[in-house]
Parts: structure tokens; C-alpha cells; sequence
């Protein structure tokens, strides 16, 4: 990207401005209520960038899942990225990517007592999610919905990658940046993701203010961490001699994420040598892609060879053509899930149920309170 910056600036630049007065403009129509924002009477979480991939939406929106779901009744509201259908759709866990898309997927099958949908239209789908009697929702969790002015929720998560500031990009197209850097402001809660543990004290106070935050604004740390890999066909396939705390494979890594690089990382703790395949984010293989992957993995002249892939890419290979080729292959992903550093975590935590809790329908008290 940083190649493209200064072999293309000069188109780039012009075009980066365009797409500033553009957003601007559509704020401007906010902010003088010609286009309005709808306040519903449900708390609704929005967790959300203003850059391109990358900052780990969909672990962030399962960890929320993970917080609320022990006290309220939850709805996760998604458009469903890169699906092949529209309006509005509820998923259930035999439901295909193709349909409802691959992270909302892969949240209602990782939680199916929760209520997924998709929808290209917030609004209506809101006002479907409230309509809903069984089972009565208590909280929305709308999932990348940070741009979408239409509806105004609770609360803002903001996500800020480590290893690409907001501070130091740019606008789109020129840089990543979806919206100006000072939109941040409307954030409640900043999470710097991707974050090093081994980060000093000085840092975190030198991002803190490079970030320039109100003092309404909380800001935490996070990272992401990786689990032991699991059989992606566990039905059809025995992972038993396959221990990747004693032994070093040769990986071939299959992906199709917005950054790899911290995965390849991890990898590299059970392997002798990584090859990869790299899909753009959110691809559907096809057949010519299953045949490279199989054509790749049979080149690899080592007995103690296995596939990796990613939980997200797991869900779209499971609906791929060529299934029964992959199924007897050493095929795994790899989970992972959310840390919130510097101890830290109770107060991110608290900060989520009583925002709940505070504004929750006076209707909805009585019947949620035995659930504390």
C-alpha cells in the first residue's frame, strides 16, 4: 500500500479529497437533520472501524456476545458481507455462507441460543428484532455499523489497529481510513486491537495521546489469542495423531483474511516450514481452488505435512466444492478469541452490562432481573 502511495499519489490524493468532501457532506445532512439518526428504546452495541479490515470486528462483536449473554437475551444485527442474497434473513446454523454470509455464520453456530440476522437495511431490521416476542430481545449488537448513520445506537466500539494507526492514515482511497480520523469522537469506547503484551507503560501513554480521546471516551488494549487447531470435518476425519505441542509439521497455510501476518506468526510455533495460499478476504473457492490447494498440499514431500486455515475460512471450505477430497485430508483451523489486557478486563466488562442494564426497557426489568 505504502508502494502504491508513492507510485499512484498523484491520482490517489485528488481522489482521497473527493471521497472527504463526499463524507462530509453526508454528515452535513446529519448534523442539520435532513437525513435523520433513529434512537430505538433497546440498548444497541455498535462495534465498528473507520479503516479497511483488518482490526478484528468479529471476535470483538463474539467477545461482547460472550459478556452480555449471561444476563440478556441477545440479537446480533450484521449485513452479511459478500453474501448472495437480500433483505432481510435470520441465520440458524445450518444456514449457507453463501446466503447469510461467513462471520455471522460462524457467530451463530459458535453461540446458537443467540438470534442472528442479516440486513442490508438496519432500520428494518431493527424494527423486525423488536417485533420479536419469542424469544423478547433485551440487547442488539450491530456489527460494523459505525458509518451507518441511519441508527443511532447506545454505545461505540471503536477498533483501532496497532499496526495501523488511525493517526497516521489516510483517507480512502489514498489510505485506509473510511472516515475522518475526528470522527472518532462519537466513540464511547476506544480498543486498540492487535495489540504486543509486552508493550511498555510509556507506549500505551504515547498511543493514549496520539489518539487525542475526550475524557468521556475509555480506552483498553487488546490481542487477539490463538487456540490449538481443530479438524475442520471432525466427522469425517481423525485428528488423534496430530499433537502440535509435541511435534512440528510442515504447514500449508490457506487463507482469505485481511492480514495473515499475525496468524503466520503463530504458525511458526509448530512448524518446520510455511507455505502459503492467500485468497483476498471473504472468498468463496471454487473448484480450481480446491484443486490447487490439494495439488499444493501432495507437492509438500514430508510425511508430517497439515493444512491450516482460519475459523472464518473453515466455514466457507465446508460449503466448497471438492468437500470429500478436503475431508480426507489433515485439514485444521484455528480458533480465536479476545484478550483485554492490563487486567483490564473487569471493568471493560462492567462498563457493557450496565450500560444494559441502565437502559433497558422499565417493561423488560422485572422479567431480566433474576438472571444477575
Amino acid at each position: 500500500m505504502i508502494s502504491n502511495r508513492k507510485k499512484y499519489g498523484f491520482i490517489l490524493i485528488p481522489l482521497s479529497w473527493l471521497y472527504g468532501l463526499v463524507i462530509g457532506f453526508r454528515h452535513f445532512l446529519y448534523n442539520i437533520s435532513l437525513l435523520r439518526s433513529k434512537e430505538y428504546p433497546i440498548p444497541i452495541v455498535c462495534v465498528g472501524n473507520i479503516t479497511v479490515g483488518g482490526t478484528g470486528k468479529t471476535p470483538h462483536v463474539e467477545y461482547v456476545v460472550k459478556v452480555l449473554k449471561e444476563h440478556y437475551t441477545i440479537a446480533v444485527l450484521s449485513r452479511g458481507y459478500k453474501r448472495r442474497t437480500k433483505g432481510y434473513l435470520e441465520v440458524f446454523t445450518d444456514s449457507s455462507a453463501l446466503d447469510v454470509g461467513d462471520e455471522p455464520l460462524q457467530i451463530k453456530q459458535k453461540f446458537p441460543d443467540i438470534t442472528v440476522v442479516v440486513c442490508e437495511k438496519r432500520r428494518k431490521a431493527i424494527d423486525i428484532l423488536l417485533k420479536k416476542t419469542e424469544p423478547k430481545i433485551d440487547v442488539i449488537i450491530m456489527d460494523d455499523g459505525y458509518q451507518h448513520l441511519a441508527v443511532k445506537a447506545g454505545v461505540y466500539l471503536l477498533l483501532v489497529d496497532y499496526n495501523n494507526p488511525i493517526y497516521e492514515d489516510y483517507l480512502l482511497p489514498y489510505g485506509n481510513l473510511r472516515e475522518r480520523v475526528h470522527h472518532k469522537s462519537k466513540a464511547h469506547i476506544v480498543i486498540v486491537t492487535n495489540t504486543p503484551p509486552d508493550i511498555k507503560p510509556i507506549e500505551k501513554r504515547i498511543i493514549q495521546k496520539k489518539l487525542e480521546l475526550f475524557p468521556f471516551q475509555y480506552l483498553f488494549f487488546s490481542r487477539i489469542e490463538y487456540k490449538s487447531p481443530v479438524v475442520v470435518f471432525p466427522g469425517k476425519f481423525r485428528a488423534t495423531k496430530y499433537s502440535f505441542t509435541k511435534c512440528k509439521y510442515y504447514v500449508l497455510l490457506v487463507t482469505g483474511i485481511a492480514n495473515p501476518k499475525p496468524l503466520i506468526e503463530y504458525i511458526k510455533r509448530f512448524s518446520v516450514e510455511i507455505f502459503t495460499i492467500i485468497f483476498p478476504d471473504h472468498y468463496y473457492f471454487k473448484t480450481k481452488d480446491i484443486e490447487q490447494i490439494i495439488s499444493r498440499f501432495n507437492e509438500i514431500n514430508q510425511p508430517n505435512k497439515v493444512i491450516i486455515t482460519t475459523e472464518k475460512d473453515a466455514i466457507r471450505l465446508r460449503e466448497s466444492p471438492m468437500t470429500e477430497e478436503l475431508q480426507n485430508l489433515p485439514l485444521f483451523y484455528i480458533p480465536i478469541e479476545i484478550e483485554i489486557l492490563y487486567n483490564e478486563k473487569n471493568m471493560f466488562n462492567q462498563e457493557l452490562i450496565e450500560y444494559v442494564r441502565k437502559n433497558q426497557p422499565i417493561s423488560s426489568i422485572h422479567y431480566r432481573k433474576n438472571k444477575f
